[in-house]
């Protein structure tokens, strides 16, 4: 989907070398593998690549949001990850994507070859190194989030979800979550309907606040994190 985005729009969507950044794992990845990340910016709901298309490019989030999701055989949609700013997606252990992604909303994201890290990793073991990393990431979040959905009731779903997002994205003790409540219904493999009482009751029990529709305030996270144990 990137390719042919990318082919199609490069009149209409900036495409430039990033500027330096503060220090982080993709800037010292790419730095140590010599290859230059380019910019590329998505509408909210745009598909960035499709399941089963070609792993071809590594991507990082500058601002925005990412959901990486696949459609069961019955309709239904299963949320794998939320990315957010400074995440890194799209890295497969095989040659195409297992899940597609889109963006949550306006969202931009420099990217690089696979094949270019791939060669860099063959004759740098710095590079090796932290391919392996960023993968042990994905495969410990996957993980985490294979035991939530099997072993954890809707309640404690919605505490893991809310603590996580709270590590992630509160800023002076307030949250604005990108995503929507069927987003993260999908995630947490819970109707819209489940995830709206859960809410509600946290927040008739003193446990969150709201400041707008997605603006959230935790008020006891210890409550949170007791539901979570």
């Amino acid at each position: 989907m990137f390719t042919q985005s990318l082919n199609t729009s490069i009149g209409s969507t900036k495409v430039v070398p990033v500027p330096p950044a503060s220090p982080d794992q993709f800037c010292a990845l790419t730095g140590h593998a010599g290859v230059v990340a380019t910019e590329f910016s998505y509408r909210k709901d745009e598909e960035i690549y499709g399941e089963d298309e070609p792993a071809e490019y590594v991507y990082q989030i500058i601002r925005g949001a990412v959901r990486t999701y696949k459609l069961l055989s019955d309709g239904r949609r299963q949320i794998g990850t939320f990315h957010l700013p400074g995440d890194i997606f799209g890295l497969e252990l095989g040659s195409n994507h297992r899940l597609a992604a889109e963006a949550i909303i306006d969202t931009t994201v420099r990217l690089v070859k696979r094949s270019s890290l791939e060669q860099a990793a063959g004759v740098d073991v710095r590079v090796a190194r932290k391919l392996w990393s960023m993968t042990a990431g994905e495969l410990r979040h996957a993980e985490d989030h294979m035991l939530l959905l099997g072993r954890k009731s809707a309640m404690e779903r919605v505490a893991n979800f809310l603590l996580e997002m709270d590590r992630r994205l509160a800023v002076a003790g307030m949250m604005a979550l990108p995503m929507c409540r069927r987003d993260i219904g999908d995630y947490l493999g819970l109707t819209l309907e489940t995830v709206s009482r859960a809410l509600s009751q946290l927040h008739g029990e003193g446990v969150l606040g709201f400041s707008g529709a997605r603006q959230i305030v935790l008020r006891n996270r210890q409550r949170l994190r007791n539901m979570d144990a």
